[in-house]
C-alpha cells in the first residue's frame, strides 16, 4: 500500500560537467510514505489462555489488562520486554466458557483513578449474561467479594451473546448483545424491543440502584412496553464496538449469518435490519424495504471472511498512514483491513496484512497504539515497513 504525505523533501542534485563545472540543481519533489505493514509479537516473552480483550486503565501506570475467556483477567507491564504478569481477578469458577460464552468484556470506570471501579461482562454458569462492578483490593488485585451486580440477562443459546462493554464520551456504559443465538434469529429477539437481546444498551451507571436510564435513550419512559434501556437494536452480533476518540462515533461491527458481514455507525434508535436484512441484503424474505432500517457503511461477503471481529479509528502516532482509519479484522481469516470512510462521501477499504491467527479483539494502549489478540495465545501488533 502506498500513500502520498502532504510533506515533500528538498533533493540537491550535483552533476559535474564538462570543463569541471559544478551544476546544482535544486528540485522540490513530493515524497511518498510507502505503508507496507507487517506483524510482530507485542510481548515475545509472555502467552495467555485465550485471550479475547486488552485494555488500558488510563491511569498513567503504563499497564495492560488481557481478558481471558476461561474467566481471568492479567495484568502486564506495556513493554515488549516484560516477562511476567500478575492476576488482577480470577471468577472462573463462577464462568461458563463454552461456545461464545466466557469472560468477554471489560471497562474501566471513566473516573478509576479515584473511584477504581472495573466493571466486566462475563457468562454465568447457568449461561446468563452479566455485568458485574468490582472494586480493588489493591492496585493490582480486584477484591472477589466486592462484587456489585449491575445486570443480568437470560441467554437462550451458547452463540450470539455479544461481549463488549465500554463507557461512551457521554459517561453513560454501553453493553452489546447479540439476538440470543441459533441460526436466522431463531427466538425473533433482534426486532423486538420488548427484550433486550439483539440490541446495544445504554445506561447510567452513577444513579440508581444499580442504574438509571438516560432521559435521551430512544425510549425512555416509553408506553408500548419496550426496554428502556435499549439504544440502538436490528443486531445479530456486535461482538466488538469502539469510539473513535476524536470524532466520538460509535463504531460496530456485527457478525453476520451465511453471507456478509458489516460494519455500523451506531446512533440513538437506530435499528440495522436483522433478521429483515443481513448487511445491505434481504434475508427474511426475498423482498424487503431496505430503507426502513440503518445501513451499514461498509459490508464483505463471505468470499473475504467470515466472522468480523471491530476494531478501532487508528489515533496513535506509530502508524501514520492509518491514522483517522477504522482497523478491523476476521476471526476465521486473519486478516486485517483499514476502513478510510470520509462522513458518507467516500469508502475504501485495504487489507494490511494476513495473520496465521484467529484474531479475537483488537484494544489500545494508552498512547492509542493497537495491540491484536489471537485465541491461540499471543498479543500482537502491526510494524510499518520501510
Amino acid at each position: 500500500m502506498r500513500e502520498t504525505t502532504k510533506t515533500a523533501f528538498l533533493v540537491i542534485l550535483i552533476i559535474m560537467g564538462i570543463g569541471g563545472i559544478l551544476l546544482v540543481i535544486n528540485l522540490f519533489v513530493p515524497s511518498y510514505a510507502y505503508c507496507d505493514y507487517d506483524y510482530a509479537n507485542a510481548f515475545p516473552n509472555l502467552t495467555f489462555s485465550r485471550p479475547v480483550g486488552i485494555y488500558s486503565p488510563n491511569d498513567g501506570s503504563n499497564r495492560l489488562f488481557i481478558l481471558e475467556k476461561g474467566g481471568t483477567i492479567q495484568i502486564i507491564d506495556n513493554n515488549e520486554s516484560a516477562t511476567s504478569k500478575h492476576l488482577f481477578l480470577d471468577i472462573s469458577d463462577q464462568v461458563s466458557d463454552d461456545g461464545e460464552r466466557g469472560l468477554l468484556g471489560l471497562s474501566f470506570h471513566p473516573n478509576f483513578t479515584n473511584n477504581n471501579y472495573t466493571y466486566i461482562y462475563y457468562t454465568n454458569n447457568t449461561g446468563d449474561s452479566i455485568i458485574s462492578r468490582f472494586s480493588l483490593e489493591d492496585e493490582n488485585t480486584a477484591n472477589k467479594s466486592s462484587e456489585y451486580l449491575i445486570l443480568s440477562v437470560e441467554q437462550p443459546a451458547s452463540n450470539h451473546n455479544g461481549g463488549q462493554i465500554a463507557f461512551g464520551p457521554d459517561g453513560y456504559l454501553y453493553i452489546a448483545l447479540g439476538d440470543g443465538g441459533g441460526g436466522g434469529d431463531t427466538y425473533g429477539n433482534a426486532q423486538n424491543r420488548e427484550t433486550l437481546l439483539g440490541s446495544i444498551l445504554r445506561i447510567d451507571v452513577d444513579s440508581g440502584d444499580p442504574y438509571t436510564i438516560p432521559s435521551d435513550n430512544p425510549f425512555f419512559e416509553n408506553t408500548q412496553g419496550y426496554k428502556e434501556e435499549i439504544y440502538a437494536y436490528g443486531l445479530r452480533n456486535p461482538w466488538r464496538f469502539s469510539f473513535d476518540n476524536e470524532t466520538e462515533l460509535l463504531w460496530a461491527a456485527d457478525v453476520g449469518q451465511n453471507a456478509w458481514e458489516e460494519i455500523n455507525l451506531i446512533e440513538n434508535g437506530g435499528n440495522y435490519g436483522w433478521p429483515i436484512l443481513e448487511g445491505t441484503h434481504c434475508y427474511e424474505f426475498s423482498s424487503c424495504d431496505k430503507n426502513a432500517y440503518d445501513a451499514p457503511i461498509y459490508e464483505y461477503s463471505h468470499s473475504f471472511g467470515q466472522s468480523i471481529t471491530g476494531g478501532y479509528v487508528y489515533r496513535g502516532n506509530q502508524l501514520p498512514c492509518l491514522i483517522g482509519k477504522y482497523i478491523y479484522g476476521d476471526f476465521i481469516n486473519g486478516k486485517i483491513w483499514a476502513l478510510d470512510y470520509n462522513q458518507g462521501t467516500d469508502v475504501q477499504n485495504e487489507i494490511l496484512k494476513d495473520l496465521p491467527y484467529k484474531i479475537t479483539s483488537f484494544g489500545e494502549d494508552a498512547n492509542k497504539e493497537l495491540l491484536i489478540c489471537a485465541i491461540e495465545g499471543n498479543i500482537f501488533k502491526l510494524v510499518r515497513m520501510i
